[in-house]
């Protein structure tokens, strides 16, 4: 049995599939699919207008051990809440490995210095910046993209006034 809907303008994808094996509804697609490592299925959720998978995992096989188990609406609500928490987790993940900071005390001043990475295709860099207890930026520099920013190294952009690391 399938379902589909057509609410956007003729010739372009429908908003809404319920298929056996290929479910759309609000901006994922969830396809099952021959996996190519055993004999068993799996199932990919694409999130409209990306290019890859979100998730891909394995499906369970139907009654008959041959073919996959249809999907379903309480499946594809399932499998939208795991692939929104793995690209949550993902963006957390890219979000920690490009902003950085630490927190001192240096001379009676407590300072945050921070380390942001702009990840330019092109040219990559990063930004190092230091504020004061109540917040105010007192510096920034652009460092290499490669640059280790740690206890030590930022105590020791302290002590040097803020003056650009040497790399």
């Amino acid at each position: 049995m399938s379902q589909a809907s057509n609410n956007a303008s003729s010739g372009d994808i429908p908003d809404t599939i319920q298929e056996a094996r290929l479910w759309r509804d609000k901006g994922w697609t969830a396809r099952v699919i021959k996996n190519e490592d055993d004999d068993g299925w799996a199932v990919a959720m694409i999130k409209d207008g990306e290019p890859e998978p979100a998730l891909v995992g394995p499906w369970t096989m139907g009654r008959d051990k041959k073919n996959p188990k249809p999907l379903d609406g309480n499946a594809f609500r399932t499998l939208v809440k795991t692939a929104c928490e793995v690209i949550r987790r993902h963006e957390q993940q890219l979000h920690a490995q490009l902003h950085k900071s630490v927190q001192l005390s240096h001379a009676d001043s407590d300072y945050t210095v921070r380390l942001q990475i702009i990840p330019d295709e092109y040219e990559p860099y990063a930004e190092l910046s230091a504020a004061d207890q109540f917040g105010e930026e007192i510096a920034r520099v652009r460092v290499a993209p490669h640059f280790k920013l740690s206890r030590q190294s930022a105590l020791h952009w302290i002590e040097q006034d803020f003056c650009r690391p040497t790399e």
